[in-house]
Parts: C-alpha cells; sequence; structure tokens
C-alpha cells in the first residue's frame, strides 16, 4: 500500500495546535479498540498521508501519546500500552 492508497481522516480543527488535535484523535482510535493493547501505531509516513500533516506533527503526537501513557516507543515505532479511560 502506497501512501496514495492510504484513506484520509480529517482533524475537528478549531482552537489549539494540529499535533494536540492529532493526539486527541489518535486517543479516541485506541481507546475505541482500533488499536489494541501490544499492537503498534501505523508509522509516521503513513499517518502523516492519512491525515494530510507533517511527519513531525505525527511525531510530536506520538510523544504526547508516550507522555500520556497510551504508548511506549522504541525504534521500530509506537506500541500500544492499554486503553485508558480517562
Amino acid at each position: 500500500m502506497t501512501t496514495d492508497d492510504v484513506p484520509s481522516r480529517s482533524l475537528p480543527g478549531g482552537i489549539g495546535y494540529v499535533y494536540e488535535q492529532l493526539t486527541d484523535d489518535l486517543q479516541a482510535r485506541i481507546r475505541a479498540g482500533e488499536f489494541p493493547p501490544g499492537s503498534r501505531l501505523p508509522g509516521r509516513t503513513r499517518l502523516a498521508a492519512e491525515y494530510g500533516v507533517a511527519e513531525m506533527t505525527v511525531r510530536r503526537a506520538v510523544e504526547e501519546l508516550e507522555a500520556r501513557g497510551l504508548v511506549a516507543r522504541d525504534a521500530r515505532g509506537a506500541v500500544i500500552l492499554h486503553r485508558h479511560s480517562t
């Protein structure tokens, strides 16, 4: 699958930084079970294409997810730890 084949998602917009909106959207997807514990988030390139944002924006959002305790990052990407209910 190339980045041209990636379905697009839109962010809610409004007030706040784009990385915060992306973080919130990814968190909602994790909570909904779209990314179960132990699975990996899609890579930065794929998420950037999916949301129409820069890879640096995705990187910042993943850092925020890590700070929230939802993912752990390693050399291969981000692993989902668990679905926080808060």
